[in-house]
């Protein structure tokens, strides 16, 4: 019986003991998740700085479309960008103006610029005598 109880009392011993996790190992385990959602976080940074970018430089290319349409159809670059908008000569050539809270694409006789989010300095151009690409015009979004 003395045997028997001694079994017993150590099966209950190892039963408590197998229980769970440390603290350690937890903490461990934290750790480690948190190094792996720092590293994820990081390198997803430049991701939107990226679609901006690209957002910028096709928007850039449809204002150049248009104006390349309307020139097509008058002969001549429109000097503002509600000829591109409007229903005059032919319009309209741009259904909307683009829109982004990164940058703002303003045109004037055949230069479209790209300003910054408050739309005060000039992130580059196009067109006019600029050799610039609509990427190179739009390198500085971020």
């Amino acid at each position: 019986m003395i045997a028997t109880l001694k079994r017993l009392k150590k099966q209950r011993a190892t039963e408590e003991s197998d229980g769970g996790f440390t603290l350690i190992e937890l903490l461990i385990v934290i750790v480690v998740l948190g190094i792996l959602a720092a590293v994820v976080v990081f390198s997803l940074g430049s991701v939107t700085g990226n679609a901006a970018k690209a957002a910028c430089a096709s928007d850039v290319s449809t204002v150049n479309t248009g104006a390349a349409a309307y020139n097509a159809n008058n002969g001549s670059f429109p000097a503002l960008k509600s000829d591109l908008t409007g229903t005059t000569a032919g319009g309209p050539y741009i259904q909307s103006w683009p829109k982004n809270s990164h940058y703002s694409i303003l045109y004037s006789a055949g230069v479209i610029t790209v300003k910054g989010p408050l739309g005060t300095t000039v992130l580059g151009t196009y067109g006019g005598t600029s050799t610039n690409s609509p990427v190179d015009a739009c390198k500085s979004v971020t």
